[in-house]
């Protein structure tokens, strides 16, 4: 269940983009901006959900729901990112049932199925990290 980022890994610039309201912002760019700014979002939450800390604030801001929206109808480059920001989501029992509950499973089961070899890849390491469930959270 290691989490994977689209880049290199610098905790403090996270935090920092954090405290500063980048999540909202980046959330709701990604739920209202353009298609540009939709994948950048994403792939900017992608690597934020990196940290344990910031995958609970990605969540209570929306995240999970926006990701999922853009996995299921989104770009190929959104659906990859969105996709990757889900397996590092998911890496956490709360997040796992929000998932869930908003209908991840099934888009990422799609993604899993038909996706580009990107998307399989990502979608299935998010089933997986679903399917893990150290607290037997259930998913479905």
């Amino acid at each position: 269940r290691r989490p994977r980022g689209p880049g290199p890994i610098n905790d403090d610039n996270r935090v920092a983009i954090a405290a500063a309201g980048g999540i909202e912002v980046l959330v709701s760019l990604a739920r209202d901006g353009n298609e540009r700014q939709k994948e950048r979002a994403a792939g900017a939450l992608w690597n934020l959900a990196i940290n344990d800390d910031l995958k609970v604030a990605i969540a209570a801001a929306g995240g999970i729901e926006v990701l999922i929206a853009l996995a299921r109808h989104g770009s190929e480059g959104q659906k990859d990112c969105a996709a990757g920001a889900l397996w590092n989501l998911a890496v956490n029992d709360d997040n796992e049932a929000a998932i869930a509950a908003a209908g991840g499973v099934e888009v990422l089961v799609s993604l899993a199925r038909d996706g580009n070899e990107m998307q399989k890849v990502l979608a299935a390491g998010a089933l997986w990290s679903l399917a893990h469930n150290d607290n037997s959270v259930a998913i479905a």
